[in-house]
């Protein structure tokens, strides 16, 4: 199978250019401000129609799987016309592109759709974003699902592990830096996520793609859990200072997105792959597992 990963650079585009080739696949991909020097790379800005377009027409995929956005909640509500070039036009772009060669979209979306109003969300619930990032990715998923090709929208949550030194900081790597240079961490009480480990996500949407799944997924882990405490369970599991993080509201921050509280239940997609999605604890030890082949 041709599969062409949008967004190689990103912490869910390399994991997934590393499973898919290791799975046999014929694996594209794009990056943008960071080279990666992995085979079968191409510099492309999905703000570049013409680019997208030449790019997916020349590769004809049979899969292509986006993951490029702007994901900065914050930097999203403070610059709102470049989440939505980024977001929705880019997005409309490499729809485009499949319509040329019918590739089937793999679209990752958030749980910024929802407002968090409810103490569950399902996939057929009806979106409700609080947030322009959370509208940026709602907008996405419109274009994805009436486009008329065939697609997968995963929606996903706090997504952790290893990161590469290009790459941005992520919950679990923010509190491993943090604690093990012996500075505080404030970290908040009263925002709750279901943490994804990154290997585990990719791994179901492979599974996803093998059994020709269609339609909308939340691709979560198995835990709702707050921030502090998931923190803790990271300084935990590596054996750190506990001493360090200091527990917050996160109405002292002032920041500029409201942090919604999102259960995304997850109990179509362990039906469909037939196995369960990690919670933190199990998610952090194959993160600390995989920490010596990394030396």
């Amino acid at each position: 199978m041709r599969i062409l990963v949008i967004g190689g650079s990103g912490v869910i585009g390399f994991e997934a250019i590393r499973k898919f080739s290791e799975l046999g696949h014929d694996v594209f991909f794009t990056y943008n401000q960071n080279k990666i020097f992995v085979s079968n790379g191409f510099c492309v800005d999905i703000r570049d129609k013409n680019l997208i377009l030449k790019l997916i027409k020349k590769i004809k995929p049979d899969i292509v799987v986006h993951t490029t956005a702007i994901t900065n909640v914050d930097l999203c509500e403070t610059n709102k016309e470049l989440a939505k070039s980024v977001n929705i036009i880019g997005t409309s772009n490499i729809i485009e592109g499949c319509k040329l060669v019918n590739s089937k979209l793999v679209y990752i979306s958030t749980s910024f759709v929802f407002d968090g109003t409810k103490s569950k969300y399902y996939e057929d619930d009806l979106t409700s974003p609080s947030t322009f990032y959370g509208i940026t990715k709602e907008n996405g998923e419109k274009l994805v699902s009436t486009s008329g090709l065939q697609f997968l929208i995963l929606r996903t949550d706090q997504p952790y592990c290893w990161k590469e030194d290009w790459q941005h900081t992520n919950s679990v790597s923010r509190v491993l830096e943090t604690i093990k240079s012996g500075k505080t961490l404030n970290e908040i009480v009263d925002w709750y996520n279901r943490p994804t480990y990154v290997p585990n996500f990719v791994m179901s949407m492979s599974k996803l793609i093998k059994n020709k799944e269609v339609g909308i997924f939340h691709v979560v882990g198995s835990d709702f859990i707050n921030r502090y405490e998931f923190s803790l369970k990271v300084i935990e599991i590596f054996d750190l200072n506990k001493d360090l993080i200091k527990p917050i509201k996160s109405e002292t921050l002032h920041l500029p997105a409201r942090r919604v509280n999102v259960n995304l239940e997850n109990g179509k997609l362990t039906k469909k792959i037939g196995m369960e999605m990690l919670g933190v604890k199990e998610g952090l030890i194959e993160m600390l597992k995989s920490k010596n082949q990394r030396l």
